[in-house]
């Protein structure tokens, strides 16, 4: 591997040489990043996952070294200094476990998966706007307005104000290497859920909002900012890891026929566990979010074989750690029916994914409803021409154009 393959051109487009390498002969590297901050780099799943488990490795910005800290070149992108919010990706216990179990009883497993029809029904209602034409671009019209209404339609944001959430999300995908398009969404997006917290507060409903300002644990309760603050990373976050989950998925699967005829088979026969592991699978194979969130030593600590001194930023890239052979049999393959697949795309430890029940529910309902309303979908591009986003934390892909029979045109089953 040359010094630039790591992050240089065509690297977005596919990492897991670049990857390779480094599990193979660097698994935890120190690298100048692409915005001059220098982090160690951590690659094989075993050190990944003792890593993202180490209570020596704080998820607070503030351990940072000054300098790299108050230049704004950590954290959530529009969010610098003392302006960063306090929510459960930039905190350690005990204030972390306090949250999480204030949040937790709002966001329950249950909750969630009452909320299922509701994404069916939104899958389907978005590709009524295309199944009769012939041919969609899946992110923008499918991928990308998913998950946004439905996070907005789950929080209680109401309908007339939704729009405005699609176009603040936008800003925040489309302009993701850009800070001030992105800080002006954060601004607004912030600013809107304090007034939205505000007006429910005397008004309260079964929306997750609601339950989040309802939210109490032995006398405990949420502060309004606090109660903001989980409803804005639930939308950061939750948004544009779905994004690419849809989208990345489709992708590999559109790459793979025989894998695509297969799920095809089993949707079509309502064969739900093939779905279910499905999901998983291109959760490792080519998951939305590549680095897991940025973490820094408290203390000197080894990881690897290598000294962290106190400060040091460590990013446990993910994407390396869910193809290593280690751990995966023949982990480049996708395999829909993987039965081992303790893959690391949902994190591990205190800060595994809160909302990993709501993106499993989303990634199968999109899955389902595109291979039942476009049973003969296929790629519309040469798939070395699409463009990938390739930002730090998470990868996706820019558009993805597809054809397919249109509804109503396709012949009838003899």
């Amino acid at each position: 591997m040359t010094e630039h393959a790591l992050f240089g051109e065509g690297f977005a487009a596919d990492p897991y040489p670049a990857y390779a390498w480094l599990r193979e002969n660097a698994p935890v590297r120190r690298e100048v990043l692409p915005s001059g901050v220098a982090a160690w780099l951590v690659t094989r799943y075993a050190d990944a996952r003792r890593a993202l488990a180490d209570p020596r490795l704080s998820k607070n910005p503030g351990r940072h070294r000054a300098a790299d800290h108050a230049s704004g070149r950590v954290g959530i992108p529009g969010e610098r200094g003392a302006n960063v919010m306090t929510h459960l990706l930039n905190i350690d216990p005990p204030d972390h476990t306090r949250l999480r179990r204030l949040v937790s009883t709002a966001f329950t497993p249950r909750g969630v998966a009452a909320f299922e029809p509701r994404v069916r029904a939104l899958a389907d209602r978005l590709a009524d706007g295309f199944a009769g034409r012939g041919s969609a671009d899946l992110i923008d019209e499918f991928a990308f307005p998913l998950p946004i209404y439905a996070i907005c339609d789950m929080l209680g944001v109401p309908p007339e104000d939704q729009d405005d959430f699609r176009d603040w999300a936008g800003m925040m995908l489309h302009t993701s290497g850009k800070r001030g398009g992105v800080g002006r969404a954060v601004k607004r997006m912030r600013g809107y859920l304090g007034e939205l917290i505000h007006r429910k507060r005397g008004a309260l409903g079964d929306d997750l909002i609601s339950g989040l300002i309802r939210a109490s644990d032995h006398g405990e309760h949420l502060t309004e900012e606090e109660a903001a603050a989980m409803a804005f990373i639930l939308l950061f976050a939750g948004f544009e890891t779905t994004v690419n989950l849809i989208g990345n998925g489709m992708l590999a699967l559109l790459r793979d026929p025989a894998q695509l005829a297969r799920l095809r088979r089993a949707s079509a026969e309502g064969e739900g566990s093939l779905l279910d592991s499905a999901v998983e699978e291109l959760l490792r194979y080519d998951g939305p979010v590549e680095l897991a969130t940025w973490r820094f030593a408290t203390e000197p600590l080894t990881l690897g074989g290598q000294r962290v001194a106190p400060g040091d930023p460590v990013l446990v890239v993910l994407a390396a750690a869910d193809r290593d052979p280690e751990r995966f049999a023949d982990p480049d393959t996708l395999d829909l029916g993987r039965g081992d697949n303790p893959h690391l795309g949902f994190g591990h430890g205190i800060h595994y994914c809160l909302g990993a029940p709501l993106a499993r529910i989303e990634g199968r309902a999109a899955l389902e409803t595109l291979l039942r309303r476009l049973p003969d979908v296929r790629l519309a591009a040469d798939p070395r021409a699409l463009r990938w986003r390739g930002g730090l934390i998470m990868r996706g892909l820019r558009s993805l154009p597809v054809e397919f029979t249109p509804e109503g045109d396709a012949p009838s089953p003899v």
